[in-house]
């Protein structure tokens, strides 16, 4: 797969330098127009270059923790879901990534899954919808797919695209809400043919200011459908066993729930695109088709290999192959595992044991009762004992808060800006901090320290 990944890097370089330049003509014509002399379009090329270099640095510096705060993603332990620890460290070794992911819960009851990241530091969110409905091995399935994203660096290339598309949906948007109150008579015009010209520039720019965000995100989204292969493809050959992300994708695409407040940045890295109607696919697009997908992992003849997810895939795709030469060099044979022996506890236990995940992340604490009933109590109840609501029983309650704090209040200061910033808790966790917090306290995630903000000029 080396061959492929740094063909992936070049087509990557390739493509954003081809936004950036349409990035640069947009910036171009829309500032000739405007100022109707050449100075004009220079200015035009430097509000753009400004404007992609402030999102460049905003997603770079901090893109990682923006998109799990955007999806509402929290940090868990391996104490709080033992068996999801167990599938990313499965994946991670399988997948030869020299760092395990951090993992990340999402409360929704919709079943969805994505990562961001490089391979050095990564990071798994997975919701609790998805926990409830998938069993093992279609969980590993999942989890190896989006370690496959991590490996072959296209959550890197995401956020750059996304970033260049970004910038040029921006500035278009912003020139055609401000053309309303653009004059076309200036000094900067001649008396002979000046305003003919100038109108003409204004009808260029209109024409690049309609049409340069769509085919961005044309490109955007071609790329991103081809990186959902050959994330399939990956865990098809991590997990061996195509089955498990096949039935996985047939359970999320199933489900009659989605998920609610999607952010349109976020919503392509998902595993299957919350925002995209189910069962359609069209140039827009930012992934295949679920049922293409599928068939094609279900087509692999009985093995789990490279070589045999391109047979599969040629022969449903009826054209061109999609791997590099490198990753069919091996031909040896890679035979599908059996399915998980593991008895699989109930839908309505997984369900239960995501949700307890996300009660010890807001507080709670628990405790287990004799007769079987097991009791959580919210954070504003600090005594350690209590009646169980069965038998009557004194329960006691074990473990600290984890939304308690581990210590003094830590104060911080934190200049005031208009975009996202981060602050470091003593623990190491990186705490986002959205443009519009107005608060003066927050509490870690991570360790549930207090930490007291003060914001300066």
């Amino acid at each position: 797969m080396w061959e492929q990944i740094r063909a992936n890097k070049r087509k990557s370089f390739l493509l954003v330098v081809f936004m950036a330049c349409l990035l640069i003509a947009l910036g171009y014509a829309i500032g000739f127009a405007v100022m109707g002399r050449p100075e004009g379009g220079m200015q035009g090329v430097a509000i753009a270059a400004v404007v992609w270099l402030v999102l460049c640095v905003t997603a770079f510096a901090g893109g990682d923790g923006i998109m799990l705060a955007t999806a509402g993603a929290r940090r868990i332990e391996k104490s709080d879901m033992p068996q999801l620890f167990n599938v990313v460290e499965e994946m991670t070794i399988a997948a030869g990534l020299p760092k395990m992911p951090e993992v990340y819960l999402i409360e929704s009851n919709a079943p969805n899954a994505f990562a961001v990241g490089s391979p050095k530091r990564a990071a798994v969110a997975v919701t609790t919808g998805l926990l409830s409905r998938l069993n093992r091995d279609e969980l590993q399935g999942v989890i190896a797919h989006e370690i496959g994203h991590v490996v072959n660096l296209d959550c890197r290339f995401m956020v750059l695209a996304g970033v260049v598309v970004g910038a040029i949906v921006l500035i278009s948007d912003m020139f055609l809400r401000g053309l309303r109150y653009v004059r076309y008579g200036g000094r900067g015009r001649s008396s002979r043919g000046g305003g003919q010209a100038q109108l003409l520039l204004f009808l260029v720019a209109i024409v690049l200011a309609v049409l340069a965000p769509i085919f961005a995100r044309l490109l955007y989204f071609a790329c991103s459908r081809k990186r959902e292969y050959l994330a399939d493809a990956s865990s098809a050959r991590f997990t061996r066993y195509p089955e498990g992300l096949a039935s996985a994708l047939e359970k999320i695409e199933g489900a009659s729930l989605n998920l609610a407040d999607v952010n349109r940045v976020v919503a392509p890295m998902y595993i299957i695109n919350p925002l995209q109607a189910k069962s359609a696919f069209s140039l827009f697009s930012t992934h295949p088709a679920t049922s293409e997908r599928i068939r094609i992992l279900r087509s692999m003849a009985g093995g789990a290999s490279y070589a045999q997810y391109e047979a599969a895939y040629r022969n449903a795709r009826r054209g061109a192959g999609l791997l590099g030469a490198s990753a069919l060099a091996d031909q040896a044979e890679v035979p599908v595992r059996p399915a998980s022996a593991e008895t699989e506890p109930p839908m309505a236990s997984r369900r239960r044991d995501a949700m307890d995940a996300i009660h010890r992340l807001n507080g709670y604490r628990f405790g287990q009762c004799s007769c079987g009933t097991r009791i959580k109590v919210p954070p504003i109840y600090t005594a350690s004992q209590i009646l169980c609501p069965s038998c009557g029983k004194s329960v006691t309650i074990g473990g600290q808060s984890r939304a308690a704090p581990a210590s003094e209040p830590v104060h911080l200061q934190l200049e005031g800006s208009h975009t996202w910033r981060t602050i470091e808790c003593p623990c190491g966790a990186a705490i986002p901090i959205s443009p519009s917090f107005g608060g003066q306290r927050i509490r870690c995630a991570k360790c549930g320290r207090r930490i007291e903000i003060e914001e300066t000029q």
